[in-house]
Formats: C-alpha cells, sequence, structure tokens
C-alpha cells in the first residue's frame, strides 16, 4: 500500500479534527496572497500614496508574528484551541467584509493588523495541534496542512483578477516604480507599476470593483468557522450541548499503537505536553522551569532549527514580493503583464511541491528531504544569478525554486519536533521565527534593491539560501551530539539507579500460587 493501514486507521480517527486544520490553513492562505493584487485599488479607496499604503501591509506582517508568538496559550485545552481557531477565522471573513469601506488608510491599516492577527493565532495553533494528534507520523499530514495554504494562495487572487482595475487616478500613477520594493507582504501576483510616460497615467472616471472581490471571499471563507464550530458541537465543547464541558485534548492514539508490546506505561494526555513545557506559547516556553538541567543543544536545535525557517520563509517572501519588479527592469524588461505570471507561476510550484512532499515525506526521512530541498534552493538561485539576462530560465527558476522551497517548514517543524521527543516549544519557536524572517529579510533586501539594483535581489537570495543550507547542516551535527548526551544521560539514570529488591522466596511462591488459582479460575469460568 502507499501508506501503512495504520496511519490510515490514525487519520480516520481523527478525521474531523484533521480536515478542520487544513480548512483554516486554507484561510490562512486566501489571506496572505489576496491583498498583493489589490493594492493598486486600495490606494485608489484611499486616496493614498504607495509608500502610505505600504504600512498597511507591515501591519498585518507585524500583527501576524504578535499572534504567531501567542497563539501557542490557546492550545492547553481543546476547547481553547477550538474556540481560538474559529474567531480567528470568523474574523477573517469579517474583515474582508469591512475592506471596502475602509476609505482612510489608517482604518485599513487597523482591519489588516486585526487580520494578521488572526492569522498568526491560526498557524501556531493549527501546526501545533498536528504535531500533538501525530507526533512521530506528523510529516506526512503537516505537508498536506502547508499545502493548503498553497491552495489558498492560488485560489484567492485568480477571484479577484476580474475586479482588479487596470487604470488609477493620475496623481497616484506617476510615483516612480522603485516604489514597490517597500512592499512587506508576499504577494500571489505584484500590481502593475506605473512611470510617468506609461499611457494609463491619464485619470480615469469611476470607482473601482474589487470591493465585489473582497465580499466574494468574505463568503468563500464562511464554511471554514462553520466547520470549527461543527467540530465544537462534536466534541460537546459548546455551552448549549448536553454533558458538555471543556475538557483536555484526547490521549494518543498513536503512542498506544506505537508503543512496544514489553512497555506498560501509560500514555498521557496530548495537553500534558503543554503543561511540562511543550506547545505553549514561546513566552511560556522560556520561563518553563522544567527546562532547567536540559542540555545546551536542546536549545541548540530549537534556535538553529529556527534560523533555518527564518532564513527560508525569508526567501519565499522576498521572492514572491519583489520578483516582479525584477522582472520588469533593466536587463530582463519584460512586459508588465508577462511579468505577473512569475508570481502565479511561484505560488503554483509552491502548491504543487507541497501536494508531492505529502508521499514523499511517507517514504524518505524528513532529514533527507530538507537536504535535498535547501540544496536545490541554492542551486536554483545560483543558477538564477549567473543566467540573469535569460527570460526562459527566470520562468523556469521560478518554478524550481517554488518546488524545491515549498515543503521545508513543514519538513523542519517535523524534524526538529521529532529530535525533542515532543517535549520542547519547537512548534511556537519556528512558527515565530519563520514570521520575523519573511518581514525582516523583505525590508532589508528591499532597501538593498533601492541602493544597489535589482541585480542585488538574486545576490541576496544566494547568500540567504546559504546560511538556511549552513544552519540545516548545524541543525544535523546538533541533533547527533544531543542524541549522544540524552542517550548517555540516559544510561547513567540506569546504572545509578538501585535495582529492585528480589522477593524472599515465601513471598515468591505465596504469589506464584496466587496466579495459578486465579489461571484456574478463568478456564473454568470459560469452560462454563
Amino acid at each position: 500500500m502507499l501508506i501503512e493501514e495504520r496511519i490510515l486507521t490514525l487519520f480516520k480517527r481523527n478525521c474531523q479534527h484533521t480536515l478542520t486544520y487544513w480548512s483554516v490553513f486554507f484561510s490562512f492562505g486566501l489571506s496572505i496572497a489576496f491583498l498583493g493584487p489589490t493594492i493598486q485599488d486600495l490606494k485608489y479607496q484611499t486616496g493614498s500614496t504607495l509608500q502610505e499604503i505600504t504600512w498597511v501591509f507591515f501591519s498585518q506582517q507585524f500583527c501576524l508574528l504578535i499572534g504567531s508568538s501567542t497563539g501557542g496559550a490557546f492550545t492547553k485545552t481543546l476547547f481553547g484551541a477550538l474556540i481560538a481557531l474559529f474567531l480567528s477565522a470568523l474574523i477573517i471573513s469579517v474583515v474582508f467584509a469591512i475592506v471596502p469601506l475602509c476609505y482612510n488608510v489608517l482604518l485599513l491599516a487597523i482591519a489588516m493588523g486585526v487580520s494578521g492577527l488572526a492569522m498568526g493565532i491560526i498557524d501556531t495553533i493549527a501546526n501545533i495541534q498536528l504535531v500533538a494528534i501525530y507526533k512521530k507520523d506528523s510529516a506526512i499530514f503537516l505537508q498536506a496542512l502547508h499545502f493548503f495554504i498553497g491552495l489558498g494562495a492560488l485560489v484567492s487572487p485568480l477571484i479577484a483578477d476580474p475586479f482588479i482595475s487596470e487604470h488609477y487616478l493620475g496623481r497616484n500613477s506617476t510615483e516612480n516604480a522603485t516604489e514597490i520594493i517597500h512592499h512587506f507582504r508576499s504577494s500571489f501576483r505584484s500590481p502593475v507599476i506605473l512611470s510617468e510616460n506609461s499611457p494609463h497615467s491619464e485619470p480615469v472616471d469611476g470607482k473601482t470593483n474589487v470591493a465585489y472581490a473582497f465580499w466574494i471571499m468574505a463568503l468563500i471563507n464562511l464554511p471554514v468557522p462553520i466547520a470549527v464550530f461543527v467540530l465544537m458541537y462534536q466534541e460537546k465543547l459548546l455551552p448549549f450541548c448536553p454533558n458538555s464541558k471543556p475538557r483536555l485534548l484526547d490521549k494518543d492514539e498513536l503512542a498506544m499503537e506505537t508503543k512496544p508490546p514489553e512497555s506498560t506505561e501509560i500514555s498521557e494526555p496530548d495537553d500534558a505536553v503543554s503543561h511540562h513545557g511543550g506547545h505553549g506559547n514561546i513566552f511560556s516556553c522560556c520561563m518553563n522551569g522544567s527546562l532547567r538541567g536540559l542540555p545546551v543543544t536542546f536549545f541548540g536545535i530549537h534556535i538553529l532549527g529556527g534560523l533555518v525557517l527564518f532564513m527560508t520563509e525569508g526567501i519565499m517572501g522576498v521572492y514572491a514580493g519583489f520578483v516582479y519588479t525584477y522582472a520588469v527592469s533593466a536587463p530582463m524588461s519584460l512586459h508588465a503583464k508577462m511579468a505577473a505570471y512569475l508570481n502565479c507561476i511561484f505560488w503554483a510550484a509552491v502548491t504543487v511541491g507541497r501536494l508531492v512532499s505529502i508521499p514523499l515525506s511517507y517514504r524518505f526521512r524528513t532529514v533527507h528531504l530538507l537536504i535535498v530541498n535547501l540544496a536545490g534552493v541554492v542551486v536554483t538561485l545560483l543558477l538564477l544569478m549567473i543566467l540573469y539576462t535569460n527570460r526562459v530560465f527566470l520562468f523556469v527558476g521560478t518554478t524550481l525554486l517554488g518546488l524545491f522551497i515549498s515543503s521545508v517548514f513543514p519538513c523542519i517543524v517535523a524534524y526538529t519536533e521529532d529530535i525533542l521527543e515532543y517535549r520542547g516549544c519547537a512548534s511556537a519557536v519556528l512558527v515565530t521565527t519563520s514570521g520575523m524572517g519573511e518581514m525582516t529579510l523583505q525590508v532589508l533586501v528591499g532597501s538593498l534593491i533601492q541602493k544597489k539594483g535589482t541585480y542585488s535581489f538574486l545576490v541576496c537570495g544566494l547568500v540567504i539560501g546559504c546560511l538556511g543550507f549552513i544552519f540545516l547542516l548545524s541543525v544535523i551535527l546538533c541533533n547527533h551530539i544531543h542524541r549522544k548526551l540524552t542517550g548517555a544521560s540516559k544510561k547513567a539514570a540506569m546504572v545509578e539507579a538501585p535495582p529492585a529488591p528480589a522477593l524472599p522466596a515465601s513471598e515468591k511462591a505465596a504469589l506464584e500460587q496466587k496466579v495459578s488459582v486465579i489461571q484456574t479460575e478463568s478456564i473454568k469460568c470459560d469452560s462454563g
């Protein structure tokens, strides 16, 4: 079979939970890619400049980072996790609905900030809950989870495209094309940049129709909070449900199936992970007293794993945000319509890559997938830099980059959680640092593009990719050291532990006699 029967059985037992977490990540994907193509319409709607509208996207990205950092606090109980997901998904629909009513850039920034906070909470909770359910088998389900981000990012701009205006007010259309480098958000399709000599610079009468796109997206997203609500009802977590009360997470069924036969240890509920310094928010992880006495490699794995995602998620944000600017500038000088397809191709490749990674993560070790993916990212960026005048390879390289970088996030989360035996704060730390990388590196690379030119876009991407690969090798080395240290400590504990005292001969004989009597009675009952 393509997948073990055990994993299929486990998925069937947690089917509704898993599908619900996947659906909220589809909602996350809608919010990530939907706003980029509408930036010119929003600029027209709010009467602001491109530089002013940029702070709207920075507001969303900054609040997303806050939501990612604090979202783990809701995972202590299943009720807390689901109510947070329900409210977050509902907030995203509400924000989509009110964006067309924001005629002031400050109001729009506040709305996008609230949306970003909800997205960050969704990001952290969905990752943590899937890891808590599937533990060592979480890699394949995390790949599917992040596939739904790409799917949402692929679908949303297609819905927006028919409503996007091609002409804008003249006072904003004469801005220099280099202002686009200040974008802090990744975009599925970069907006068309109009220069002073553009044939579309003349004033145009009429209103933008992009409001209809936002309202359609609000309706499309509504089934997501409904699905979360249904799951809460099925789990009897709602106040009006009979015999309902908020309860802790269900016991880990996978541990019962994969536990060695000779082991008699009783598995703890998943929620115990949170209470033992596990999958809470990043601040509670740092202050947890149970972290005392752990080897330095425990913290090194968190830091190095976070740095890997800091670099790779930063590359995704930088490439999706600035590849359009690079393509329309010299020496490429692509037509605006043709360059706009690059973002579409990139997100489509990310979606396909995450879909393909689902069976690959089952067939191959996670660390091998990580090495191949990061090496592919570095080689692709190197070829893009060498063939910087080749238009055909720009499209080929964009596709390859999306395929290689697509599954790094779920793989590194599964790999680090497996190293730390699901006792660490890996999920919360990794989600937070990935958001920091996407926000910070976009700002830094954008500044360099403005000062040094568009070629620095590829140079920065290659340097960031090499750093990510170095940090990955450091994680692998730290893993070997960590296993040696923890293995030695376990052996020392076994040596230091005094052996269990042997039972006296009389007590041993009495015990054997009791066992014999119980077995005899059992045989009589069966025969009767």
